[in-house]
């Protein structure tokens, strides 16, 4: 049944190796195959990277800011400014000034070069808190801290884009993404919220990045491979992606009222997190899908957001399997890279493209992955955090 506080998707940008914007992506989802991704295997070898594209921030940005920007916040407000376009409201001064926002973001990028210092001085010394505190104190620009700051996504993006109600900044890697987007929802179905802008960035092709995801042992080593085919022998399966992605939500009442196209309807969004031993996480999971329960296998496709990680990856496909027999699955990082911060937005970005698309998404693993024999009405999106957190959102067409 239709409802006034119903929250739809009205704006997507979306920016990963597959290209810049919407329609590169709508490429993606309706080919009659999924090609191999770009990947970058020797910037950072022995690990795969999903680069960015190329991509002219000046469309977005006036180069005066962009100055003041680091990468991921110029792929923030780029996908912001994408998103805001696609809607409509970039130039709608009065819709940007009382629009939320929401966005989920890390940390600013290391010095790397003092970083090295650090290290290569605590081999000739024992006493080395004395040394990290004499170095981070003499070696670090004051600037470098400003820069670290996560709200200076949303920051930024208020200032270039002009949107400039109120805003919350999330951080916690996948849980975050998933935070930003179950707090726009709750808020606009609780009639708190008419339309807010929600999503995050990240850089994957940092150092320091992928010292902190081979601090575990989870990255992937060598060439790439799907998601779901990866195995322990070729290191831990995470491959990561330079991935920007943000929606425009609004209430139904308020995306009718001015004629905005509707891409999807977000029927429930919830997050969850924690112990994975004995079994947890499969409960947990089933019951963050119980909203999707009734829905057909054959009528819905299941955009997971799988961070790649060999036996988390298993997991979770055992539970999609069970709990949506007959629904098409993809695992979308193998195609686009993981993108922590922004993986849960990213799942419902191209989620709700298909839907509005009517795709037969293409298989993005052909030996793990069942085609589709016609194009879904509903769609459920996961995320499982490659150590902590794990969301769920069911998506439906617009009827």
């Amino acid at each position: 049944m239709k409802s006034d506080n119903d929250v739809v998707i009205t704006g997507i940008g979306i920016v990963t190796g597959q290209g810049v914007g919407k329609e590169a992506h709508i490429a993606l989802l309706s080919a009659a195959a999924a090609g191999k991704p770009t990947v970058d295997t020797e910037r950072f070898a022995p690990y795969p990277v999903h680069p960015l594209p190329e991509i002219d921030w000046s469309a977005q940005i006036v180069k005066r800011d962009q100055r003041q920007m680091e990468n991921w916040q110029r792929l923030g407000v780029f996908s912001a400014g994408l998103a805001l376009d696609d809607a409509g409201l970039k130039e709608d001064v009065e819709a940007c000034a009382s629009m939320d926002m929401i966005v989920a973001a890390g940390g600013g990028e290391r010095d790397i070069k003092v970083d090295s210092l650090i290290v290569d001085e605590a081999l000739k010394r024992n006493d080395r808190d004395i040394l990290l505190n004499e170095k981070l104190t003499t070696e670090l620009r004051p600037t470098l801290f400003l820069a670290q700051l996560s709200n200076l996504m949303a920051g930024n993006i208020s200032i270039v884009h002009k949107v400039t109600g109120s805003s919350r900044t999330f951080m916690g890697e996948e849980a975050a993404g998933i935070s930003a987007v179950e707090t726009a929802y709750h808020r606009i179905k609780a009639g708190q919220s008419s339309h807010s802008l929600v999503g995050g960035a990240f850089i994957a092709e940092r150092a320091d990045i992928l010292l902190l995801v081979e601090g575990i042992r989870a990255h992937a080593t060598g060439d790439w491979t799907p998601l779901w085919s990866r195995s322990s022998e070729n290191g831990g399966g995470m491959i990561m992606g330079s991935v920007g992605a943000f929606l425009v939500l609004e209430s139904r009442a308020r995306a009718q009222a001015r004629g905005a196209h509707i891409y999807a309807v977000i029927d429930a969004v919830e997050g969850d997190r924690g112990n994975r031993d004995e079994g947890k996480l499969e409960k947990r999971l089933s019951r963050l899908a119980t909203p999707a329960s009734g829905l057909k296998g054959e009528d819905t496709v299941v955009f997971s957001g799988a961070s790649g990680l060999v036996d988390l990856a298993a997991r979770e496909k055992a539970v999609l399997e069970k709990e949506f027999e007959g629904a098409a699955i993809r695992g979308f990082g193998g195609a686009t890279g993981h993108g922590l911060e922004a993986q849960f937005p990213l799942g419902l970005a191209l989620a709700a493209l298909s839907l509005d698309g009517n795709s037969l998404v293409p298989v993005f693993d052909a030996e793990n992955e069942k085609q589709m024999t016609k194009p879904a009405s509903h769609a459920v999106v996961t995320t499982v955090g490659y150590t902590r957190g794990e969301g769920v959102a069911v998506l439906s067409k617009n009827a």
